[in-house]
């Protein structure tokens, strides 16, 4: 049942987060409109699986052993993950916020420290080996990412377990080269909300961890990266196409998808259908020095560059690998040291094209353009000073 919108006495996020818990665990009552979906949902899925707002989640201890396997089996992840993960520490030292990495399950591979000497309850969280799925942890960041696979924040009440009230957190999805989740990426701070965009930080490192991902997972193909700008190329905002000795498009990253509008972030498709490049086209952009401009089979027109198969050290640099380029490339440094950076890189121009493009919609835009639509309204609305990461 629907109920009407709060009144004026509910006008903070506390207290409509309050009146919706009031009204779904006491009174049976669907509170849409006055929290999210996703949260909703999630509440209602941890009912289902017998949990109580009352209880409190198990922290359970977390054997060698266990640590050692959880390890082993997310060696993958934590290689391509480790320069994004390195950089949030820096970035959010002074914050109060936990950096944690998931596996697929949900089971912690990583975490940094909670700066500023603050977040024992978030220590405890972050351990490796510790399961963060609703089943045990109730509705969190990390636990609707793993259920659902898509990113989302959840805040202080929204927290299913009481004792859970007063965390706040945002987390995404990190796909695999095929656009399955291989884990989750998640921050948190215990006590107060973000002072900042924390799901627009994690979606940019995500992406970044996804890139990475899918060099070391397809160190045997060809790698082609392309976006609309060449001063995109190198960050995580490029789209990348894993492309096999057949032809074959074996992997391919949500910017890429994007670009190409394929569903999801599912390959499969021949190079040649999608980017109208054979085999021996493919071998010339290989022997470029610089990125070069192609219209793709569905009119739009790409930058694009090459990387060889076998290429060294496939969770570093990817640009570096590639030897030097233009003057608008750089090299690619980690994902939230890039979000800033890559929307000012987009030049008036761009920006002004792929708007009328997309008719003035401006979500449209932000899409093909790989970007958050907040972060497009905001250099609308300010120029390149008004993004933020």
């Amino acid at each position: 049942m629907n109920l009407p919108a709060p009144g004026p006495f509910f006008n903070t996020p506390a207290q409509r987060t309050a009146l919706a818990r009031e009204r779904f665990f006491e009174q049976g009552q669907r509170p849409t409109g006055i929290v999210g979906e996703a949260v909703i949902q999630s509440w209602t899925r941890c009912l289902a699986a017998g949990l109580a707002p009352q209880q409190r989640p198990e922290f359970e201890p977390v054997s060698r052993a266990r640590m050692k396997a959880v390890l082993e089996r997310g060696h993958t992840l934590l290689q391509a993950a480790a320069p994004e993960v390195d950089q949030l520490e820096t970035l959010l030292a002074g914050t109060g916020c936990k950096t944690v990495l998931t596996d697929r399950e949900g089971v912690v591979v990583r975490s940094t420290p909670a700066g500023g000497g603050a977040g024992e309850l978030l220590d405890t969280l972050g351990r490796v080996g510790v399961y963060l799925g609703e089943p045990n942890f109730g509705s969190t960041a990390p636990g609707i990412s793993v259920s659902v696979a898509q990113d989302c924040t959840v805040s202080g009440g929204e927290h299913f377990f009481g004792v859970l009230q007063h965390l706040y957190c945002a987390a995404a999805p990190v796909r695999d080269r095929e656009g399955r989740v291989a884990g989750v990426l998640d921050v948190s701070v215990d006590g107060a909300p973000f002072g900042f965009d924390a799901l627009a930080v994690v979606r940019m490192a995500a992406a970044g961890i996804e890139n990475r991902l899918l060099a070391v997972q397809s160190a045997g193909d060809l790698l082609l990266r392309f976006q609309a700008s060449p001063a995109l190329l190198g960050t995580p905002l490029e789209g990348l196409a894993a492309v096999a000795a057949d032809g074959r498009v074996a992997g391919l990253n949500a910017a890429g998808a994007r670009l190409l509008a394929q569903p999801g972030a599912s390959p499969g498709n021949d190079v040649e259908a999608l980017f109208g490049l054979n085999l021996n086209a493919l071998q010339r952009l290989l022997g470029a020095r610089q990125p070069r401009p192609h219209r793709l089979p569905n009119g739009l027109q790409l930058w694009l560059r090459a990387l060889p198969p076998g290429r060294p050290s496939p969770g570093a640099d990817m640009l570096a690998a590639n030897g030097p380029g233009p003057a608008t490339a750089r090299p690619a440094a980690p994902a939230v040291a890039a979000s800033a950076s890559a929307l000012r890189a987009l030049s008036d121009q761009l920006v002004h094209d792929t708007l009328q493009r997309c008719h003035g919609n401006v979500s449209k835009a932000a899409r093909l353009l790989g970007v958050s639509r907040g972060l497009l309204y905001r250099r609308l609305r300010g120029g390149a000073g008004g993004t933020a990461g």
